[in-house]
């Protein structure tokens, strides 16, 4: 009878112990909270925040608006940057989109603000040890090879010839067989550009921009698909309020941690079989050296004096090395470029006046544009740089529409920022360019309105910014080498676009009132929702 009533029990127990636990825990993180706000340096505000929970609520309610939700949140402090709690405190950080506080972290105090584990864990098993993803020697020695290759003129006339053959023999074919359709602009603008920076990169063409049957029939095309699910992937994996759900889904192989794992197989697949024709065309041909430095990323990072083979154990190694830093540039510019091209055609759309200003600057080049026509080469690189209106109109759909609206870093020991904001060692720090370009403190009033003619001076020449008010190429010693090339493909693509179409976004370009509620999409690049849907029609030369 003892027995039995002892054991009716134990369910009572349990339950008191399980709950005594529960109100523990809760005790526990109240007091943890309660200590990390009472730090002498903690009067940088923390809207939106609630004890265990933090930021989530907020960021779960304005997931569909998430960067004009941060642009609001940072333009109500004192000195646009705010402290970011997590959920149950698992981590910590502030964002900013002070410029001040930019050149701080990413100039003058540079080695205390890494890319760190929060950016390795998510891109590892893509980018590996690729430029874009590590910190130290191994960063060193990729920013040493690129940047040496970055300032050849071999290079720069290189990228110049992809894109402009691509543009002739690619592009504007596709673009004419559509005349009067209505297409997806931002689609087609993403096939473009990744068939130039795979051209650039690798040497390889994808065909993405080719007709269905022949991209199909390309031995590319599967590499293409995987890039695709991959990239996806990786930015649900970075954008994930609780990041244990997809490192439990990748220990399971299960879900979209099992197809990412897939498309990796056929992404390091076909960039090994491309490495090793290199080797064996560096073998094969006499004085392949030089003509291969005349030629594709890859092949000038193999040939590049900086980088020792004897840094490595063996030759699958340097491939690995290779394959890393190759397929992080393709990340960088595959939808980079695209992406602000699509925001910068319909922000024209909607603006009739700045397009009729670019259109008359490119009549003033209509000799140089019909020979392109006739020729192919639409514009050279010198060419180029005489289109000042056009540059700042690229310049300032960039500054509204960030292709990378947030960038992070990871501090590796305890600081405090010049407008007195305390960062505690590990914690991340956002830098928003996105919420950048819509400050009044930086840019007046008229911050949200699209006026290219602010970026130039009475001449009318262009006027570029401080970097760390512009943050759109990053700043300090990592800023992008690709720059100017950037502006070269994009400068190029409008060109020769805006010379044969004018485009009419179906839902009419940028608005103010659309500009107000813009329609992107949450990914780490800034893509826009649905696409861009236009209708080209033909101009009258």
């Amino acid at each position: 009878m003892l027995d039995l009533n002892i054991s009716s029990l134990i369910p009572f127990f349990t339950t008191l112990s399980l709950s005594y636990l529960f109100i523990s825990l809760i005790f526990i993180f109240i007091i943890f909270h309660f200590l990390s706000n009472s730090h002498p340096h903690s009067k940088t505000p923390c809207p939106q925040s609630y004890p265990i929970i933090g930021n989530l609520p907020g960021f779960l309610r304005n997931r569909h608006r998430f960067h004009d939700w941060v642009t609001e949140m940072l333009s109500q402090t004192p000195s646009s940057t705010l402290r970011v709690r997590s959920f149950l405190d698992l981590s910590h950080g502030i964002g900013t989109a002070n410029p001040t506080n930019l050149e701080h972290f990413l100039y003058l105090n540079f080695p205390n603000y890494i890319k760190g584990s929060r950016f390795y864990s998510v891109l590892n098993e893509l980018l590996g040890d690729g430029i874009f993803n590590v910190d130290g020697h191994l960063w060193t020695l990729q920013r040493k090879i690129a940047s040496h290759e970055f300032n050849t003129r071999s290079l720069k006339h290189f990228i110049s010839f992809t894109v402009n053959s691509e543009i002739s023999n690619s592009l504007i074919p596709y673009l004419s067989s559509n005349e009067d359709k209505v297409i997806d602009l931002q689609d087609a603008l993403q096939r473009f550009g990744f068939d130039n920076i795979c051209h650039v990169a690798f040497g390889v063409n994808p065909t993405c921009l080719a007709s269905d049957n022949t991209y199909q029939n390309s031995p590319s095309s599967n590499f293409v698909k995987a890039f695709n699910v991959a990239v996806e992937i990786s930015s649900l994996r970075m954008l994930s309020p609780l990041p244990i759900i997809w490192k439990i889904k990748r220990f399971l192989n299960m879900g979209s941690e099992k197809r990412y794992k897939e498309a990796l197989k056929v992404i390091n697949h076909y960039a090994m079989e491309i490495i090793r024709s290199k080797e064996e065309e560096q073998q094969q041909e006499e004085g392949s050296e030089e003509s291969l430095r005349n030629q594709d990323l890859l092949s000038r990072f193999m040939c590049s004096s900086s980088l020792n083979t004897r840094d490595f154990k063996d030759k699958e190694q340097n491939r690995k090395f290779l394959r890393d830093i190759v397929i992080s540039f393709i990340l960088a510019g595959s939808e980079s470029t695209s992406t602000a091209l699509t925001w910068f055609f319909w922000l024209i759309s909607g603006h009739p006046r700045c397009e009729q200003r670019i259109y008359e600057e490119l009549l003033s080049n209509s000799s140089v544009m019909v020979q392109g026509k006739q020729c192919g080469n639409i514009l050279s690189y010198d060419e180029l740089k005489k289109l000042h209106y056009l540059h700042a109109a690229i310049t300032e759909s960039m500054r509204l529409f960030p292709p990378v609206p947030i960038e992070s870093r990871l501090a590796v020991d305890d600081d405090v920022l010049p407008d007195g904001t305390y960062v505690g060692k590990g914690w991340f720090c956002d830098y928003s360019a996105y919420a950048m370009g819509r400050m009044e403190k930086i840019w007046g009033e008229d911050c949200r309105e699209f006026r290219p003619e602010r970026w130039l001076n009475d001449d009318g020449d262009f006027q570029p910014s401080d970097q760390f008010r512009f943050p759109v190429f990053h700043c300090g010693p990592r800023i992008c080498l690709g720059k100017e090339m950037a502006y070269v493909q994009m400068k190029s693509v409008v060109a020769a676009v805006m010379f044969e179409f004018q485009i009419m976004a179906v839902d009419g370009g940028a608005s103010p009132e659309k500009m107000m509620n813009p329609p992107y999409m949450l990914s780490l690049l800034l893509k826009m929702r649905g696409g861009l849907p236009v209708r080209l029609r033909r101009r009258q030369q």
